[in-house]
C-alpha cells in the first residue's frame, strides 16, 4: 500500500476528529450549562474531559505528525506558503486548547462539588465557563482555516 495514502488517511482521520469531537464537546458543554441543571452540568463537564483524553488529546498528536510527513513526502516548503499559514493557525489553536483542558478539568470539579454538596455552581464555574467559550472561538475559526488551507492549497 502506498505509504502517502495511509498518512493522508491518517491525517484526515485526526483532523475529522479533532474537529469533530470540539464542536460536539463544545455544543453538548454549551447547551448543558445554558440548562442549569447542576447533575447534567457535572455529567458533561465529566464526558468533555473524558473525551478530549480519549479522542482530542490522540488527534492533537497525529495532525502534526502525518502532516509534516506529507509535507515532506509531497515536497512542500515547510516555512512558506499554505504550510506556513496552516501550522501557524494550528499552533494559535493548541494555544487555544491547553487552558481550556485546564478550565475543564476545573469546571468538572466544581461541579462534581456543587452536585455532592446539592449547592449551585459557584460564580467561579461561571466565570471558567465564560474562559472556556471565548477561547473557543479564535481554536474554532483557526481551524476552519486550516480546513481550508488543506483542501485549496492557495499559492499565498
Amino acid at each position: 500500500m502506498n505509504s502517502y495514502l495511509v498518512l493522508k488517511w491518517l491525517h484526515i482521520l485526526s483532523a475529522t476528529i479533532l474537529f469533530g469531537t470540539g464542536i460536539g464537546i463544545a455544543f453538548f458543554k454549551w447547551i448543558t450549562d445554558r440548562s442549569g441543571d447542576v447533575r447534567a452540568i457535572r455529567i458533561i463537564n465529566e464526558r468533555t474531559v473524558l473525551a478530549d483524553w480519549l479522542f482530542t488529546t490522540p488527534a492533537v498528536i497525529l495532525q502534526p505528525a502525518t502532516g509534516l510527513g506529507l509535507v515532506y513526502m509531497a515536497g512542500y516548503p515547510l516555512f512558506s506558503g499554505w504550510v506556513f499559514y496552516a501550522i501557524i493557525l494550528y499552533l494559535i489553536a493548541g494555544a487555544c486548547w491547553l487552558p481550556v483542558l485546564w478550565l475543564q478539568i476545573r469546571m468538572r470539579e466544581l461541579a462534581r462539588t456543587a452536585d455532592a454538596e446539592n449547592t449551585p455552581l459557584p460564580a467561579r464555574y461561571w466565570q471558567y465557563a465564560q474562559r472556556w467559550f471565548w477561547l473557543g472561538v479564535p481554536a474554532f475559526v483557526a481551524l476552519i482555516a486550516v480546513y481550508w488551507l488543506m483542501v485549496f492549497k492557495p499559492a499565498v
